[in-house]
């Protein structure tokens, strides 16, 4: 605010509820005041209209001589009012109108034949504006005020507690800090409750993470509230929220503020909020009586009304929307969330997560060929796990939690991968029963990834149980059989001591199975020729592999599509195939045109698209370019490490395979491999 200098006659301090901009304004006014550079300092209450022209009239009559004949006026808040801003337009002396807390600029504007109420711009007069909101109509200049830093957040924690007496642990203090989310306000309301209760910040902390509690159990009695606050930190954004939701498209905000209170308060992507779930729910729970006649129905919400319902938000600073940052243009503060949450009941609250979980779903490409975006759909998905973990689980379980961990798995994070479905088979076993679907393809997924990341032994071995039970529970012909059985089969031959013998003869079987089954065109049945046809090559039938693969290829081509990521896979396949038969040179162009389009649609961080550069790295050294094979595999194994990390399977593959064509370089003979 000093900053702004003296041509700058009205500034507004702008933020979310709690960041302490009532408090900012007072300091000013007071050292203005003190410092006696005004005359006259007026602090208007600006939540209303009635609320300012009371003050004004308050006003008028300091500013008038009680022997003036225009004294008798005084006595109508409207005409006192107009007297007032006239004087400070005409006056030379030095004044400061604070407007604290305005809560819609419509209160001061001069519309539907009303005065305006806003302070006039004079050299002598300066006006200071608190409000939640950010209209682009509030006058002057706009200042933004955020949350503490960490350092002032842990700053002030320390500060009120040393006055007490009290010297907490260090790091609880900074966990704390974070655990509000550097809020001005809930600092200062936790802190003082705790200090009441003679807590120590790890006693508040465990109280803060119980979710049995909520956040007025958290925080004083409004008799006990600390600094002249006016509201509890829930209090303070129910308001807002009130407001927010009779901006148009009226009855909105609220139930799009219910969808953002469950997701990543760190970014969630406007596509989740605005997809076709999201609009039914908020077609279906707009806030009643929002501007619409009773007898009139409400229209279906469109992607534009969704659009408007977030930036309703962000004008009462209860969200960021930035709609030019890539896949988080949502953000949130932890404990405006909180709040939103615990004042839904539980089944709305679980309605509103089925919608999230929907949203997700359906804003998860088909091909995550961006990265940045997977990772932020994962975080997202986390968050409404954490925070309705339930409501996913019925009846069934749903599919998005199914797909964040294949997400992992396929981005390269397979260790994680595996992880994350042993963490989902514990849930889907306590909550569905150990016969369920839902817990068998969380141990089928589990098996899979498990062998991904280096255990091919007890990928078989889980493999094979898994089978087992699908055949027990399903039977055989479910198509969750014949995936087991798929699975099964490839692990079986997988590893160094594999039988591909008995995956040939497996294989098979279950494309004989799949094609009576699911029909010849079913991606699964593809999926089993395709393995069918590289498990012959492997045990020799190098010639029957490549014109098997070349089949497969043709009918992906057909029934998927060029860019479909298992029709690559097939073109990849039988440029493997034709390298191994001997033509070298036909590999190297091959594997040369699937990876500029594996480049093009997957994205260059995605595994597939390293594994192709790994051939063309190889077949190039095996055509003689053995310096650029070098080169090839250098800049690979620096990417696999950014990507991968050092203990993935290819990563360490590529290592050896670096090593071998520099041994070659070297004129070295024999090598790694």
């Amino acid at each position: 605010m000093a900053e702004g200098g003296p041509a700058v006659l009205c500034q507004v301090l702008s933020g979310t509820g709690g960041v302490g901009k009532t408090q900012l304004a007072a300091h000013h006014a007071r050292t203005a005041w003190q410092a006696g550079a005004v005359d006259l300092l007026v602090w208007v209450t600006a939540t209303s209209r009635d609320a300012v022209l009371s003050a004004y009239a308050e006003a008028a009559v300091t500013v008038t001589d009680p022997d003036d004949p225009q004294c008798a006026g005084l006595d109508d808040p409207e005409r006192a009012a107009v007297r007032f801003l006239a004087w400070a337009q005409s006056t030379d002396r030095r004044w400061l109108i604070v407007l604290d807390d305005v809560s819609d600029p419509a209160h001061l504007n001069g519309t539907d034949g009303r005065g305006d109420l806003w302070p006039p711009a004079r050299p002598n007069g300066r006006t200071v504006v608190t409000t939640r909101r950010r209209d682009a109509a509030l006058p002057g200049h706009l200042i933004d005020v955020g949350l503490f830093t960490e350092g002032e957040a842990v700053g002030y924690l320390k500060a009120k507690l040393a006055a007490q007496g009290r010297h907490d642990d260090p790091g609880q203090v900074e966990e704390l800090a974070r655990d509000l989310g550097h809020l001005p306000l809930a600092l200062a309301q936790a802190v003082t409750y705790l200090l009441d209760l003679h807590l120590d910040c790890v006693t508040y902390r465990v109280r803060l993470a119980d979710r049995a509690r909520t956040l007025p159990d958290l925080v004083p009695e409004d008799s006990g509230l600390p600094d002249a606050h006016r509201a509890t930190v829930a209090a303070t954004w129910s308001l807002s929220t009130e407001h927010a939701d009779r901006l148009r498209p009226a009855g909105l905000a609220r139930p799009m503020l219910h969808l953002v209170a469950l997701l990543d308060p760190n970014g969630i992507p406007a596509t989740v909020l605005t997809s076709p779930t999201a609009l039914v729910y908020l077609t279906e729970h707009r806030t009643p009586d929002g501007g619409t006649a009773p007898d009139v129905p409400l229209r279906a919400v469109g992607v534009d009304d969704a659009a408007d319902a977030l930036r309703c938000l962000h004008r009462l600073s209860l969200v960021d929307h930035t709609p030019n940052t890539p896949h988080q243009e949502v953000r949130v503060h932890n404990l405006v969330q909180r709040a939103t949450r615990e004042a839904l009941r539980p089944a709305a609250r679980d309605k509103a997560a089925r919608t999230c979980a929907d949203a997700l779903y359906e804003a998860w490409p088909e091909v995550e060929r961006d990265t940045a975006l997977g990772q932020v759909l994962r975080a997202n998905t986390a968050a409404l796990t954490a925070h309705a973990a339930d409501a996913l689980w019925q009846p069934d379980g749903h599919p998005v939690l199914f797909h964040t961990g294949n997400s992992l798995g396929l981005t390269g994070l397979v260790t994680a991968a595996r992880a994350y479905f042993q963490d989902l088979h514990t849930t889907a076993h306590q909550k569905l029963g150990p016969d369920h679907r839902d817990t068998l393809t969380a141990r089928h997924y589990l098996a899979y990834w498990r062998g991904e990341a280096g255990d091919v032994a007890g990928a078989v071995t889980a493999s094979a149980d898994v089978l087992a039970d699908r055949l027990r529970v399903l039977g055989p012909d479910h198509p969750d059989t014949l995936s087991a059985r798929q699975n099964f089969a490839y692990w079986k031959g997988a590893g160094m001591a594999g039988d591909v013998a008995g995956a040939v003869t497996a294989f098979a079987d279950l494309v004989a199975d799949s094609l009576r089954v699911l029909g010849p065109d079913h991606p699964e049945t593809l999926t089993a020729r395709h393995n069918l046809a590289h498990w012959r090559g492997m045990a020799g039938d190098v010639a029957g592999a490549a014109a098997a693969t070349a089949d497969v290829l043709a009918d992906r081509l057909r029934v998927l599509g060029p860019d479909h990521p298992e029709t690559l896979a097939a073109r990849h396949n039988v440029a493997y195939w034709r390298g191994m038969a001997g033509d070298v040179a036909g590999a190297v162009t091959a594997f040369a045109d699937v990876l500029a389009d594996r480049l093009r649609v997957l994205g260059p961080d995605h595994p597939e698209t390293l594994a192709a550069r790994h051939n063309v790295a190889y077949w190039r050294g095996e055509a003689g370019d053995v310096a650029g094979a070098v080169t090839a595999f250098a800049d690979l194994l620096a990417d696999s490490l950014r990507v991968l990390g050092p203990e993935h399977s290819a990563t360490m593959v590529t290592q050896d395979y670096l090593a071998h064509w520099r041994e070659q370089a070297d004129g070295a003979s024999g090598g790694v491999r």
